[in-house]
C-alpha cells in the first residue's frame, strides 16, 4: 500500500471496492477469469432518494370576502400555507379595506409573494410558489 493510497483512505477519497474472480464457461471449454467489482456503501454515500414531501399535490385558490379587519389573520394564514387568495373588499368600509390591503402587502412581501389588483376592491394575493402572468386593465367610465 502506497502513501498516496493511505492518505486517500484516511480522508475517504477513494471508494472501497471488493474484487473477486468469476469463472465463465464458453463453448470452447476454456475458462476465462473476469474480475467483478462490487462497490461497498460507505458512510459518505447517500442513496438516490428524492423527497417529494415538499411538492404539493394540488394547488388551491381561496376566495374570501371579509366582513371586518379581524379576518385578515385568516387570509395571511392561507398565504403562509402557500395558497393563492382572492379577496373581495367591496362590502367592507373603505378604511378597513385599506388596512387589510396594507396588512396583506406586508404579508406577501415577507413570504416573497405578490399582490395584484384585479378590479374595484378585488385583490389577488399569491405566495412565491405561484406565478401569475398577464394583467387586467381597468376601464374607466366617464
Amino acid at each position: 500500500m502506497t502513501i498516496k493510497t493511505k492518505i486517500k483512505r484516511f480522508f475517504e477519497m477513494e471508494d472501497d471496492y471488493e474484487e473477486r474472480e468469476v469463472e465463465v464457461e464458453q463453448n470452447r471449454d476454456e475458462d476465462i477469469h473476469l474480475p467483478v467489482t462490487n462497490k461497498k456503501q460507505t458512510k459518505g454515500d447517500k442513496p438516490n432518494v428524492v423527497s417529494l414531501s415538499s411538492i404539493q399535490q394540488t394547488s388551491k385558490m381561496i376566495l374570501l370576502e371579509p366582513h371586518s379587519y379581524d379576518e385578515v389573520q385568516e387570509i395571511a394564514d392561507h398565504l403562509k400555507d402557500r395558497r393563492a387568495v382572492v379577496i373581495n373588499l367591496q362590502r367592507i368600509p373603505r378604511e378597513q379595506a385599506k388596512r387589510i390591503v396594507d396588512f396583506l402587502s406586508g404579508t406577501v412581501y415577507a413570504i416573497g409573494g405578490d399582490i395584484q389588483k384585479l378590479g374595484d376592491n378585488i385583490f389577488l394575493c399569491t405566495p412565491d410558489n405561484i406565478n401569475v402572468s398577464g394583467s387586467i386593465s381597468e376601464l374607466f367610465q366617464d
